[in-house]
């Protein structure tokens, strides 16, 4: 196992006058062992610097180290990593062993030995049943977990998965993050995890990276994250629904933003008056979206409230009180936090 750390990595496209840099200097510290998610919309760079971080990247400028060793000019075999990609990449030809064998035999690590890793990482993974299986023989699941099979088997110093749960369905995905977690805890192997999924991101981070436009705009715990924002998009982008951002809220001042989120607004008989546009049914909970009510600008406000609570009448007039503590404030111009 190692400890990975990120020295102003720089990543651009061309030279001179030309070039399109897609990776802004980042700075990130990951500890050894630790499972730490890069999240993003589309286009934020984090396959990007994860694809570095492998070796399937140049980087163009800073360093990367794992293990305390700069990897900047190492080939991706010299770095001690196994990768685990969205579309399993399994040769259709191979049973299942040999799938996940095929690295160590490449390798000459002897037969016994690699009998012995596979059939532990399979009994991890229970699949176990389908080691003389094909690939088409098994579900998109089943061929996932025979996929970070193969990364285990290799004994890496860091695991590196690239938006590994795409291509599998709502209930699989949470399914397969259980097994990703468990996996972990047993095996301790310091893990980067890419996705655009905030569900993802939250469940399975001890610290989250989340990238904007190339930049890191927060690096820390997924509490850290949700709680204490470092800007408005990491606020509008962590959490579902994403938390108010709200240049007319009373009391605010000429330049800021008043952020909260929808479940820390409470319906009563004082507060913020709001006209109620619509109201979702979301099993438990329920979403009321309503617009100033006096005309403080055409701004939407969202406001979380449990199934317990009545719901209001559309077109009716509520008024809604942030809670104590709860209230953020964010810079109008740069979009900091403050």
């Amino acid at each position: 196992m190692a400890s990975i750390e990120l020295k102003n990595v720089i990543k651009r496209y061309g030279s001179g006058k030309t070039a399109n840099q897609v990776i802004h200097g980042v700075n990130a510290q990951i500890a050894d062992g630790e499972f730490v998610v890069i999240v993003g919309p589309s286009g934020c760079g984090k396959s990007t610097l994860l694809r570095m971080v492998a070796g399937l990247e140049e980087i163009s400028g800073g360093d990367i180290s794992i293990g305390g060793r700069v990897v900047n000019d190492l080939e991706p075999s010299e770095r001690d990593i196994a990768m685990v990609f969205q579309n399993y990449a399994l040769y259709p030809h191979m049973s299942v062993f040999d799938n996940m064998a095929y690295g160590l035999k490449i390798a000459k690590v002897p037969v016994d030995e690699i009998k012995a890793r596979v059939d532990k990482a399979a009994k991890i993974l229970e699949i176990g049943p389908f080691l003389n299986r094909k690939p088409r023989e098994l579900s998109g699941g089943q061929r996932q977990r025979v996929a970070m099979g193969r990364a285990i088997v290799r004994q890496p110093q860091v695991f590196l998965f690239d938006e590994p749960l795409s291509n599998l369905d709502a209930k699989l995905r949470a399914q397969t993050r259980l097994e990703i977690q468990k996996l972990h805890r047993e095996l301790g192997i310091t893990s980067l995890f890419v996705t655009h999924d905030q569900v993802e991101a939250m469940t399975l981070a001890q610290r989250m990276i989340v990238m904007n436009g190339g930049k890191m705009e927060q690096f820390g715990t997924p509490e850290e994250v949700y709680t204490r924002p470092a800007s408005t998009f990491v606020a509008s982008f962590i959490g579902s629904p994403p938390m108010n951002l709200l240049k007319n809220a009373p009391g605010a001042l000429p330049g800021r933003i008043t952020g909260v989120r929808p479940e820390h607004l409470d319906i009563g008989d004082a507060g913020w008056a709001l006209q109620v546009e619509a109201v979702e049914l979301l099993g438990a909970e329920r979403l009321v979206y309503g617009r100033w009510a006096h005309g403080a600008g055409d701004e939407l406000v969202i406001v979380r409230t449990e199934e317990a609570h009545v719901p209001p009448a559309v077109g009716t007039t509520i008024h809604v009180q942030p809670r104590a503590g709860k209230l953020h404030t964010f810079d109008a111009l740069t979009g900091l936090r403050l």
